[in-house]
């Protein structure tokens, strides 16, 4: 049969062959869990669509081809990483202590690296064989054993050869019945040792296989044989599989930790693993096309973002069918013309009312249309400087981005999404004076992708910067704000280029991406968007107005109150976006040029940075002019009345 390779697992034949230490075998890659695409006339435990996973070889890639013997179907629940994370470690436990060991209960069986893939299989089965297990793992892993209820005299370091004595006298000076190792050199002999009469020894590792012979004849009675997966017979890993299968759903079994990366990410995962630098099991995921055969999910209402996103998903994706969920739903201004736009194109579009703030709500909605797809555009802006914030404010801003986003996790984690994007902000990248909840909303979704992409599954976050339409969450922006934000380096995207670079993050293997549009010359040195920048082309020169300060005093030196009040008018200009400081008077208003709260604030810290002053939050906005902001600076420097008191810059 052939498969659409979804997830690999990682093992150390892997490296054993990408090294050439393992002369014999040649190909990466000997277990995955995929889609199955095509079967031949003989396969029929499997179809097409069919989600299987087992032991194939080439699975570190995105088609291989796959014996139905040595396969099995993804069992309910579990994510395409997990299953691609069972077959090497958990056959190779349960054959090495039932077929080559033949394990009974109340035996004692000695795991050697404990903590790895194999290690932990076989921790648990042995368990569950009625056995007494020792372990040895690197000290600084022994705490992941204790976490297992491995007693303290059963586990010992696979770094010296002390275990040896340690578990002898653990053992009242008999030895353990059982050696699963994967140790090589003096470490491999004192195993030996260690065996009891009738030991049995089982080598899983790839570098250090002994002569079975001669072993017979330095330890009388022991059974020592190698042991290979590739040579079993398939029609037996099968039957371990479905073994397998039953224990893990009568809760005999759990999954081990899994660390899924991206197979883009080069050697990391694999340097990792030759480093041992991990503990349960490593997988590789393969991109993914947006699957168009399901439905699309799309938070963010008919009136803004998620129209502009149904739009380019039925026409630069072939979606066929778009649930779109908003407050409003249908009555959303547009949401007619939008589905009747779509209808023509050959998809179906529902707009649907539904909170996604409220979990039983969205989860009948997706219990109804079981998407393939998540895009999460949804969101709502309140913005305010710390010292405004509360929890009602808090709790506006985060539900709408962060607690749905963990809805949406939730309730589709089982429902093999080929797409979970969520839209989320350049403010929590790069930070934005008076957005505190919006920036920890939004790093909330960046993170989310990370975990996501750790547990395998898929999963893109993209932090925008300003798109050109205003829509949405950016429909409240006014011309000063939009020259604002170029004032610090952000332009606004069109929809278009917006678009475009939509699905270049989504091919990206990276879980979370920034998009915005630059303009290098007006990002000021020493500000987040500088150090975003920095080694992605030139950084801005510092100038006069932008050169900071780290002194925790203000500057013995400087400006007199006449150039206090140039300076106060150049910064306002810029502040506002104008290319001419003479546009702002000593005697102009601020509230009458259009300073709100964030503006003040935005220039409040370029006062600050040039002056070496510390000037509380509040300052423009006490002193309504740049003249009397200028007075109220000069006084601050000389100590005058307060105003020059550390204080975090927002």
């Amino acid at each position: 049969m052939r498969v659409e390779v979804r997830a690999a697992g990682l093992n150390f034949r892997d490296i054993a062959v990408g090294l050439g230490l393992v002369a014999t075998e040649k190909t990466m890659g000997s277990e995955g869990a995929g889609l199955v695409t095509e079967v031949g006339a003989d396969v029929t435990r499997v179809a097409p669509g069919d989600r299987i996973f087992g032991v194939f070889e080439r699975s570190l890639g995105p088609v291989a081809v796959a014996d139905e013997r040595m396969v099995r179907r993804v069992p309910d629940g579990w994510s395409d990483a997990q299953a691609a994370s069972v077959p090497i470690v958990f056959v190779t436990a349960y054959q090495c202590l039932v077929d080559v060991a033949a394990v009974r209960p109340g035996e004692s069986v000695l795991v050697h690296t404990a903590t790895g893939g194999v290690g932990l299989a076989a921790l648990q089965l042995a368990r569950h064989f009625g056995a007494d297990v020792f372990t040895t793992a690197g000290p600084a892993k022994h705490g992941i054993l204790r976490d297992r209820g491995v007693p303290g005299d059963h586990i010992a370091s696979s770094r010296s050869l002390a275990f040896e004595h340690e578990f002898r006298e653990a053992t009242a000076g008999r030895g353990v019945d059982v050696v699963l190792n994967s140790l090589a050199n003096e470490a491999v002999d004192a195993s030996l040792r260690l065996l009891a009469p009738g030991g049995r020894f089982a080598e899983m590792g790839k570098t250090d296989i002994r002569d079975k012979g001669r072993i017979q004849e330095q330890y009388p009675g022991v059974t020592y044989q190698a042991y290979n997966i590739l040579g079993v017979a398939p029609e037996r890993i099968g039957e371990v599989l479905d073994e397998l299968i039953a224990l893990f759903r009568a809760g005999a079994l759990v999954h081990l930790p899994l660390r899924t990366w991206d197979v883009r990410a080069g050697q990391r995962p694999l340097r990792m693993l030759s480093r041992a630098r991990q503990h349960g099991k490593l997988a590789l995921s393969m991109p993914r096309a947006l699957d168009t055969g399901r439905p699309v999910l799309v938070t963010g209402g008919a009136d803004g973002l998620g129209a502009v996103l149904t739009r380019h998903l039925v026409t630069a994706h072939g979606a066929r069918e778009v649930v779109l969920l908003s407050r409003r739903g249908p009555a959303a201004p547009g949401a007619g013309e939008l589905v009747a736009q779509c209808a023509g194109l050959g998809a179906t579009v529902h707009v649907l009312a539904c909170d996604v703030t409220d979990r039983n709500a969205l989860a009948k909605v997706i219990a109804e249309y079981a998407p393939g797809s998540v895009f999460h555009a949804a969101g709502v802006l309140d913005d305010g400087l710390i010292g405004a914030m509360t929890p009602a404010r808090m709790r506006a801003v985060l539900a709408p981005k962060a607690h749905a986003a963990w809805h949406l996790h939730e309730l589709t984690r089982d429902l093999d999404l080929s797409a979970f994007v969520l839209f989320s902000s350049a403010v929590g990248v790069i930070g934005g004076p008076g957005q505190a909840n919006y920036a920890a909303a939004n790093a909330f979704l960046d993170s989310l992708a990370q975990h996501r992409r750790t547990q395998g599954l898929t999963a893109t976050s993209v932090a925008w910067g300003l798109w050109e339409d205003r829509t949405g969450m950016t429909a409240h922006l006014t011309d000063t704000d939009v020259a604002a934000l170029a004032a610090i380096g952000i332009a606004p995207m069109t929809t278009e280029s917006a678009l475009r670079l939509l699905d270049e993050a989504m091919a990206s293997p990276r879980p979370a991406v920034t998009v915005f549009r630059p303009v290098p010359e007006r990002i000021r040195p020493g500000t987040r968007a500088a150090a975003l920048f920095r080694g992605l082309g030139e950084a801005p020169r510092p100038g006069p107005a932008a050169t900071a300060t780290t002194d925790s005093a203000p500057r013995a030196a400087g400006p007199a109150t006449g150039s206090l009040v140039d300076l106060v008018c150049a910064q306002a200009a810029e502040v506002l976006g104008y290319t001419e400081a003479v546009t702002v008077a000593p005697t102009d208003s601020f509230k009458e040029l259009g300073f709100d709260s964030l503006l003040s604030v935005d220039l409040r810290n370029r006062l600050n940075a040039a002056t070496g002053l510390r000037m509380p939050a509040e300052a423009v906005l006490n002193n309504p002019t740049p003249e009397a902001l200028a007075a109220y600076m000069r006084a601050a420097r000389t100590g005058e009345h307060p105003g020059t008191a550390p204080e975090t810059t927002v």
